[in-house]
Order: C-alpha cells, then structure tokens, then sequence
C-alpha cells in the first residue's frame, strides 16, 4: 500500500512543508529511516537525526523549525507522537481490512453472522453462534456452539473460543489464546485419586478487551468468569475459574490468577505475579512484577515482593536484605568480643 504527503496531511489534519506527491510504503525509526517510509520526530534527542534521515516523509510538530538543510518532506501537527499513533491505527485498519468466507471452512447452518464478516480458511463456526458486524476471524480459528460475538471483534489465526462465551463489542483475541477452557476443577476421592469437577459455567469479556497471544482464560464451574470493559491481557496469562477483574485493569505477561479471586478496576498488574484463588483486590492497585499476593489488599495498594509488601516497606526492607551477610558478620565479631571478654 502506498500513500502520498497530502493523504497523510488529510489523515492528520497536518500542514505539508516539500513535496505533496512524496509516496510511501512502510514505517521507519528517524534513524533507520530509508527511502519510501514514513517515520516522525517527537522526542527532542531525535532531533538529529532528521538532518540525515533518508525516509520520504518525517511527521513533525508544528513548531520544529529546521536549523539545517533537510531531504525528507515535512508534514506538521499539533502532536507528533499522538498523530502517529494515529497513523498507525488507521495502517492497521488498512491493512487487515479482509471481508468475505475463504474456503474450506465449517459454518453451520444454525449460525448468524452481520456484514462485512470476514471468515478465514480452515476455520469453525458451531452450532448456534452469533456474530455481530465487521468481526474478523483468522484462519484456524475455532468457535464452539451457542457463542456470542459482539460488533468489530478480531479473532487471530488458531485463537479458540469455547462454547457458551461471550465476546463484546470491539475485542481483540489474539493468536493462540484460549477462552473458555475448563477450569482446574478436581475432586480427590477415598482412593486418594482426583475426579473431574464438571465446569458448566462460561467466559463473558465485555467491550474493549484485548487478550494477549496464548493467554487462557478458564470457565467458570458455575456462573461466568468475567473480564470487564477495557481489560488489557499481555500475552502468557491464566485466568482461573470464577475470577472477575475489573474494568481498565491491565495485567502484563506470564501472570497467574487463581480461581474465584476478584480483581478490581484500574489496576496495573507487572509481570510474573501469583495470586491465590479466593480473595479480593481492590480498585487502583499497583503490583510490582513477580510479586506473590496471597491476602486481600485494599484500594490504592502499591505493592512488590513474595510475599508481598507495601512497596515503600519492601524498599526499606530490602535494604537490610543486601546487607544481611555484612549483618551476620558483624553479629558473629561481636559475639566473638564478648565470649572472650567472659
């Protein structure tokens, strides 16, 4: 795909200073910049770069003004960095625009779907689904029977949603993930072995969710496991059984979340956290990567460690943990200087 300078200034709402038919193709960091892409200046450490970039078009604040001759076409706005996101989105938009049912493919003939379905190769649709408008389903991908999909879903190649589950509008499911698998549900019996716990509930994501490529999110064993409006899902995340986490939480990769725990709204989760089933975390809570949580927090925690801490007593904690060979030794002389004083 190819655009001009003035496409791009029409998108932006942007003024152009050079050539107004300069096209280009892909995108580009300012210093990697080549012929035909698209890069920006936003961050004023960049700033030299742009003298020595060869990317066609550079996307500038208004109030840059060149101090050196430039090769490159400016196209200026209020925010560079804001409307290069921009851009992108609509690149993405562009780019995965596809519409239509490639073959072969399995839809059953009890399933409903809107327009601008875009159905991809090898992939299945069971019994009972329905589907919204413009949804966009990879190729491989795997729909189980009486699932609900809402409007401008995208579902990627071999993502896998299991029956029942619930998808709201503009969600994102990325490759590999799977929603609505069964939760880890055993019983142990006489024989000391372990017996299935039938899991009969469902997986319900509300509007604007995005769940990350390979993240599992289990079914509830009774009623639903439930992702709020505007979750974000890193990749790599269990969700157990009967969890709840609330809207515009944002959980990064490899994080575990055991069953019938409740997370609040606007929580910002790092990476390789453990928390235990069965407690509640409040609203505006922030936990540190690789944090273990096994106790209900408040609102408005900030927490690090495993166990975890406050974060301001992990800091001044750890400062005695570094220390505690020095510690030790010092304990071991004085003990030494009062035996020999006996």
């Amino acid at each position: 795909m190819k655009f001009t300078a003035t496409q791009i200034a029409g998108i932006l709402e942007g003024d152009i200073v050079g050539n107004p038919n300069t096209e280009v193709s892909k995108l580009s960091k300012i210093e990697e910049g080549m012929e035909g892409s698209l890069t920006f200046l936003a961050n004023p450490k960049y700033t030299q770069y742009i003298y020595s970039t060869r990317a066609s078009i550079t996307i500038v604040n208004k109030d840059f003004s060149a101090e050196e001759e430039i090769t490159t076409t400016l196209i200026k706005v209020d925010d560079a960095y804001k409307s290069f996101s921009k851009l992108l989105e609509y690149y993405n938009k562009v780019k995965l625009n596809k519409v239509g049912i490639e073959q072969p493919a399995f839809i059953s003939e009890s399933a409903t779907y809107g327009k601008e379905l875009y159905f991809g190769a090898f992939s299945y649709m069971g019994d009972n689904v329905i589907i919204g408008d413009y949804v966009k389903v990879y190729p491989n991908a795997y729909i189980g029977d009486n699932v609900t999909i809402g409007n401008n879903v995208v579902i990627f190649a071999g993502a896998k949603i299991y029956s029942e589950s619930v998808i709201g509008d503009n969600c994102v499911i990325h490759s590999g993930a799977i929603v609505g698998a069964d939760g880890f549900g055993f019983s142990p019996n006489e024989h000391g072995e372990y017996q299935k716990v039938p899991q009969t509930g469902n997986v319900i994501l509300e509007a604007n969710v995005d769940i990350g490529a390979g993240t599992t999110i289990d079914r509830a064993t009774l009623g639903s496991t439930i992702i709020r409006k505007g979750v974000k899902l890193d990749n790599q995340i269990q969700i157990a059984h009967n969890v709840e986490i609330g809207k515009n939480t944002v959980i990064a990769a490899q994080t575990g979340i055991a069953g019938s725990t409740k997370i609040g709204e606007n929580c910002m989760i790092g990476g390789q956290v453990g928390i235990v089933g069965h407690i509640t975390i409040g609203d505006n809570v922030k936990i540190q990567a690789q944090s273990g949580i096994g106790r209900n927090i408040k609102d408005n925690e900030t927490l690090q460690g495993s166990p975890a801490l406050n974060y301001g007593d992990y800091n001044k904690s750890y400062v005695y943990f570094k220390n505690l060979p020095k510690l030790a030794k010092s304990i071991n002389q004085l003990e030494k200087k009062i035996n020999n004083n006996e």
